[in-house]
């Protein structure tokens, strides 16, 4: 072989070095720091602690009809989604008309940082005046007050329901 190709060949692997080097730091930094949540009304990127804190509510298009406040609603059902347990303890997403999708993914209404809990783990949505969860295929299940979900399972209003290792309720 010749010099030449002998550099070469050392010039590509130390190139490949270095890319397996940023890429291995590119993954210590996801580790440490978590997923970037986008807050939706914004489009801006919030860091996993702030969004911790924050509850969202997705955008509605132009036309949707607005939210009506649950008082003028005059339903004694939930108006709020709690978090009881786990990582995320304290976070409180109001309840409108819209489903909330719950999650390990960005797009999801409630993100989790949970190892326990899927991309996409549950959906809690409203059906006839009632809250319903539904499993959407997550390895570990979801439970309603210690029963695995294996169809829509309308929610009562404090009732305990398990996403990984968060416990979630619906509150008035």
């Amino acid at each position: 072989m010749s010099e030449l190709t002998i550099t070469l060949l050392r010039l590509g692997y130390l190139a490949l070095l270095w890319v397996l080097v940023l890429f291995a730091i590119g993954v210590l930094r996801r580790d440490l720091y978590g997923t970037r949540i986008t807050d939706r009304r914004r489009r801006k990127a919030v860091p996993a602690a702030a969004a911790a804190s924050v509850a969202t509510e997705p955008t509605k298009p132009e036309g949707a009809p607005a939210r009506v406040p649950r008082s003028a609603r005059g339903g004694s059902g939930p108006g709020r989604l709690v978090v009881t347990e786990g990582p995320l303890r304290g976070t409180i997403v109001p309840l409108g008309t819209s489903a909330v999708l719950i999650g390990r993914a960005p797009g999801c209404t409630l993100v989790l940082d949970d190892d326990y809990s899927s991309s996409r783990h549950a959906r809690i949505f409203p059906q006839g005046g009632q809250w319903f969860v539904e499993d959407l295929g997550s390895t570990n299940g979801t439970f309603v007050a210690d029963q695995r979900v294996e169809a829509p399972t309308p929610v009562p209003t404090g009732t305990p329901v398990r996403v990984g290792q968060s416990v979630l309720e619906l509150q008035r």
